[in-house]
């Protein structure tokens, strides 16, 4: 077997030439006809037990080339790999020259190489750390999330329906007065003012009482995920059960007693500062971070090539898709339902994978400028942890290499963010009071997110909603 490297005329790439022998090839096409052989069901001979020669007869030779390929190759390419001390970071482009029974198998793959950083400054850079201050009102916020969270609710049958109840209600929807898929339901608990239904149908249930029957007429957004609905006037007969709402109880010591171990509301409170006060120092310690390491990555260069962005796009789409995956939906189901395809997704994706691949590559130059690494006793304490963290054997996660080289060059990277951090001239600046109202807005919607979420993973979603 014989390998020639040689660079393309892109940066950062090289192709390899693989030519492998015959009688190499041929076993593996052997090997993956012992694998396949019970599968093969040929006239004359019982299932599973036509010899090689007749398969390939009555198939054709090539029926086993591609498998054959898989079997033979990986072994030959990762050893080629190591051997040459190349830092691969892209799938391979294969292109097969020559390939069959009793020939050489002959094949190039063109990859992508990790990229040189020219590093910029990283001592002595200029920072600003934002200082958060824990007000009152934030305390009473908090306070008062608590007393929602421990909130009761009851019936109300005395008064219509308003913004903020919880109604359950019937529905059946209809277009040109036929029904549709998903658009009936019974005792569905709908909050009014979550906006989780179509633009129009919550506000138009706000002034129903109990019992009431009503049509509703809404139009459904052009850009609905569903596009038999996208646009269409829709007509919905809605049957108001009941109208529930909630009941928050008093804030004062024994609320402080029912919701903590504390006795009264004043300790409660002081415990709620001090929780707040950790969690702004933290926030303002990783926004310090992030904004170091992005000024040293804008003083940095560096050519990421087209395959590494690819294969990061790749990761993140796995991903997303596994995160998905515990919402009971799958990636391309998201993608339809927000109306885009995969090709959208990873185009969207390209500029973060960059910007990723950037900053990771930027600190690894870091790193090795500053002869950075990873001591045995940090990575057998992080080990530990992890095992600990996921109930796991300590002895199974040493032997995984790869998670192995993952916690080195983690441990590495915060070594390297830490350094450029103490290095830095740091101005403290108080929060603004924008940023603040900003920041809060923005914490809301994650969590009527969430809150949308949990409701998302019920027995069945309704094409309804959002």
């Amino acid at each position: 077997m014989s390998v020639k490297v040689e660079k393309t005329e892109n940066k950062n790439e090289v192709k390899l030439e693989f030519t492998i022998e015959a009688k190499i090839f041929d076993e593996g096409i052997k090997k993956v006809f012992d694998k396949n052989a019970k599968y093969f069901n040929i006239p004359g001979f019982r299932k599973g037990k036509a010899p090689m020669n007749i398969v390939e007869k009555y198939y054709g030779d090539e029926i086993f080339y591609e498998d054959a390929f898989n079997e033979v190759v990986p072994k030959i390419y990762d050893d080629a790999i190591k051997s040459e001390k190349l830092d691969v970071v892209s799938k391979p482009q294969i292109d097969i020259k020559q390939m069959g029974k009793g020939k050489e198998l002959i094949f190039t793959a063109v990859v992508a190489l990790k990229p040189e950083v020219k590093l910029g400054k990283y001592k002595g850079i200029s920072l600003e750390k934002t200082e958060y201050k824990v007000t009152d009102k934030d305390i009473d916020e908090e306070i008062n999330k608590m007393a929602e969270r421990n909130s009761r609710m009851i019936t109300v049958s005395d008064r219509p329906a308003k913004k903020g109840d919880i109604t359950v209600i019937d529905f059946v929807g209809s277009v040109d007065g036929v029904e549709f898929e998903g658009g009936k339901a019974e005792n569905h608990e709908l909050e009014l003012g979550s906006n989780t239904f179509i633009p129009g149908f919550e506000d138009q249930i706000v002034g129903m009482k109990t019992e009431e029957v009503k049509d509703i007429k809404v139009k459904f957004p052009d850009e609905y995920f569903s596009k038999d609905l996208a646009g269409k006037d829709a007509v919905f007969k809605v049957t108001l059960h009941e109208i529930k709402t909630k009941e928050l109880p008093k804030i004062d010591d024994e609320f402080a007693k029912d919701v903590s171990e504390f006795d009264t509301l004043k300790e409660l409170k002081a415990d709620v500062k001090s929780k707040k006060e950790k969690q702004n120092e933290e926030r303002a310690k990783a926004e310090l971070e992030e904004k170091a390491v992005r000024a040293v990555a804008e003083k940095s260069e560096v050519d990421i090539p087209t395959g590494m962005v690819e294969l990061e796009i790749d990761n993140m789409e796995k991903d997303m898709d596994r995160r998905l995956s515990y919402q009971g939906v799958t990636l391309d189901q998201y993608l339809k339902m927000l109306g885009k395809s995969k090709a959208d997704y990873r185009k969207e994706s390209e500029m973060p994978a960059k910007e990723s691949l950037k900053l990771r590559l930027v600190l690894e130059a870091v790193c090795k400028d500053a002869s950075l690494e990873a001591s045995d006793k940090e990575v057998e304490d992080k080990i530990k942890e992890l095992a600990t963290s996921y109930g796991r054997k300590e002895e199974d996660l040493k032997n995984n290499e790869d998670l192995v080289a993952s916690v080195k060059e983690n441990i590495k990277s915060e070594k390297a963010i830490k350094l450029i951090v103490d290095n830095a001239k740091v101005t403290v600046v108080a929060e603004k009071e924008e940023k603040k109202e900003e920041t809060k807005k923005t914490t809301t919607k994650k969590e009527t997110k969430k809150a949308s979420d949990k409701k998302e993973d019920k027995k069945e979603k309704k094409t309804t909603k959002k």
